[in-house]
Formats: C-alpha cells, sequence, structure tokens
C-alpha cells in the first residue's frame, strides 16, 4: 500500500449538501452556444479540478482529478439532476485523472499506477482501501491518464510522449491490460498524448483523441481523431504529424504514408481530450452514433483556439464528413472562464461534461 494516498470519509465539511443550478460562485452560462432546442445547467459544483467521468451501476458518478490529486463520488438520489452530495473519496493521489468502473469497483490511474477500489458504490461514506492492480507504468510527463473498457473487457492505458517531442521505447503507446492488471500489451503506437477514447457502437471499433506536438506555429500540426480497428497500427508521432507534416527533429528519413492517417483533423492547439460515441434517444436522430469531442484549449498560440465541444459526423461507412462546433463560449474573445475535459451520457439520454477550470459537472439536455 503506497504511502502517499490518504483516504477520507465524509464529514460535514466535504458535503456539498444541496447543490443548486447556480454554482458557488456564478456562471455565466447565458453565453454558453448551444444547437436549437439543447439546455446546458451545472449538474454539481465545487468539484475541484474535475476530469474524467464515470458512472457506477447504482447511478453514482465518479470524477477524477488531475492537479487537486481527488476522486470524487456525486450522487443525486432524488434523480432531479442536480447533485446532492460530493464524496471526496480519495486524496493525496499524483494526478489521478483517469477513472473507469466495472462489476462494482472503481478504477483509478494515478500516473504510474492504477488501483481498484472495490464495492465503491456502498462505501461512499467509509472507502476501502484501494487495491493496486498495476504499478508498471512509468512516472514522467504526459504520465496523466484517461483509461476505459473496451467491448473485449481489457482496460486501455495510454502512456504518453515524456516530452514534447522525443523518440523513445515504450512511450507514445496505447496499452491494455486484463481487469486484474496481468497481461499488459501494446495496442496503438505513434500516439503522442491521447486524453479520451471510445468504441464504435456500430463497429465495436477503438477511436481516440491525441494531442498534436507544439512548437512548430499557431497553426501546424492539427490536433487529431484517430480510429484503430485493429491492433498494431503506428499513427505517426514522433516522425510525422496530423497524417502529413514531417517533424523537422525526427521525420528525417521517414515518409508520412509510412503511418495511418487521422481520421478527421482538429483544430491546431485546441487539446482534444474526452470523446464518446452519442447513443441515446434524448437528441436528435442526427447526433445518434456520431462523436463528440470535449477541446480543453490551447495554451501555446498567440490566439487562443478551443475551449469547447465539437462534433465529428460520420458516414455509413464510419468515415467522417465533418467537424463543427457543437457547444461554445467558455472563450470569450481571450478570456476563458471554463475549461471542458469530458463527456458521459446518462441512461435518459442527456450528457454530463467536466470542466476543470470551473470545477463544475455540467448536464446538456434537449427539450
Amino acid at each position: 500500500m503506497p504511502g502517499n494516498i490518504t483516504l477520507r470519509a465524509l464529514t460535514t465539511g466535504l458535503c456539498l449538501g444541496l447543490v443548486t443550478t447556480v454554482a458557488a460562485k456564478p456562471l455565466p452560462l447565458d453565453q454558453i452556444s448551444l444547437p436549437d432546442g439543447f439546455v446546458i445547467s451545472v449538474f454539481a459544483d465545487q468539484v475541484e479540478n474535475a476530469r474524467q467521468l464515470a458512472r457506477g451501476d447504482q447511478g453514482v458518478i465518479f470524477a477524477g482529478s488531475r492537479r487537486a490529486g481527488k476522486v470524487y463520488a456525486i450522487t443525486d438520489p432524488d434523480q432531479d439532476q442536480v447533485a446532492n452530495q460530493v464524496y471526496t473519496i480519495a486524496s493525496g493521489l499524483k494526478m489521478p485523472t483517469g477513472i473507469a468502473y466495472r462489476d462494482g469497483s472503481l478504477y483509478v490511474a494515478a500516473v504510474d499506477r492504477v488501483l481498484r477500489f472495490d464495492d465503491i458504490e456502498n462505501r461512499l461514506d467509509n472507502p476501502p482501501q484501494p487495491v493496486v492492480i498495476n504499478d508498471s507504468f512509468p512516472d514522467r510527463h504526459h504520465g496523466w491518464k484517461f483509461i476505459a473498457f473496451g467491448p473485449d473487457g481489457m482496460l486501455y492505458v495510454p502512456v504518453g510522449a515524456p516530452c514534447n517531442i522525443c523518440d523513445e521505447p515504450g512511450f507514445a503507446e496505447i496499452k491494455r491490460m486484463r481487469a486484474d492488471g496481468s497481461g499488459l500489451e501494446t495496442y496503438a503506437r505513434g500516439v503522442r498524448n491521447t486524453v479520451g477514447f471510445d468504441w464504435d457502437p456500430v463497429t465495436a471499433e477503438l477511436w481516440f483523441t491525441d494531442n498534436g506536438r507544439d512548437m512548430l506555429g499557431d497553426n501546424t500540426p492539427a490536433c487529431e481523431l484517430n480510429h484503430a480497428p485493429h491492433q498494431d497500427m503506428h499513427f505517426g508521432y514522433p516522425y510525422c504529424h496530423a497524417g502529413e507534416v514531417p517533424d523537422p527533429e525526427f521525420g528525417q528519413g521517414k515518409s508520412c504514408q509510412e503511418y495511418v492517417p487521422p481520421a478527421q483533423k482538429l483544430g491546431p492547439h485546441v487539446a482534444p481530450l474526452g470523446m464518446i460515441f452519442y447513443t441515446g434517444a434524448q437528441f436528435p436522430e442526427q447526433y445518434q452514433n456520431q462523436i463528440l469531442i470535449a477541446e480543453h484549449g490551447s495554451w501555446n498560440r498567440s490566439e487562443k483556439i478551443g475551449y469547447r465541444v465539437t462534433m465529428v459526423t460520420l458516414d455509413e461507412q464510419r468515415r467522417a464528413t465533418s467537424y463543427t462546433p457543437f457547444a461554445s463560449g467558455w472563450l470569450q474573445g481571450e478570456e476563458n472562464w471554463g475549461r471542458p475535459v469530458d463527456l458521459l451520457q446518462l441512461p435518459d439520454g442527456s450528457l454530463l461534461l467536466s470542466d476543470d477550470q470551473a470545477g463544475v459537472i455540467y448536464r446538456i439536455s434537449h427539450e
């Protein structure tokens, strides 16, 4: 049991109690632009640095964090789509960004290890000691992780590049392992830093976002949405970016044609994080089985870009045909008051969206 892990039960000081649709610090939700018929509200506030989201069998919403080092459990027992309580079920972890729920347990990725909290929905006020299922991951730059179980029952865990641009074996990969941490293997290579992926409900094939390299200018390279229908595909990093930009340092003697191009080029430096295929019935038909992406927003561009949710539309052959804004407004001029991170579909077909800057989780619904 690593010594830097502290667990604490819910106390009066940690309990939010009833959370209204207006956060503790009022947010300018009227600045958010959505397609006609869509509404955004605050599902839970005071969720410091909220990152990846997951939902338990009993309806508990879980959220990881990055700089806060905490894992949260959020409950809405009266099912009015506004959270009643926020529990801190773990603290003192190193960037526990990635979480996944399966068979009663919450899996948490904390940079160099993956932990499992068993029977967690029945232990919110007295969290169990975590089980370390794999502690073989490197503690390096881009070490924070998004994790998810695939249709094959394997837990997919990325290992980001330990740099802006470099060529180090064992990094810039998506790995997968069994739920008990055994059988770790590489699924995809040449992936600089993915912090979001999902499986196509039509084909059961993996799609993932990837953050492009920095320091080549404002408009190059594009960030990426990639499609990995089978194992052992290479997506270009560090030799080629966005399917068409040879790296000035590592691209010598390489051809971009050797690598898998993105299924859709996204905006340069938009920092695409969580993505999902929408499969609910609440949104209009044109959203069915299409991709929604949370763009965290640029930090390294002379004019900011991103800070929004976008939609990539696929045709019947599952090829990307368009890339358009879905929700925007967190960026006003050059000032941003929020940064979208991850998306989670609820059983009623609405979506939750985490925001690690505002420290809230929004609900997007269609009326």
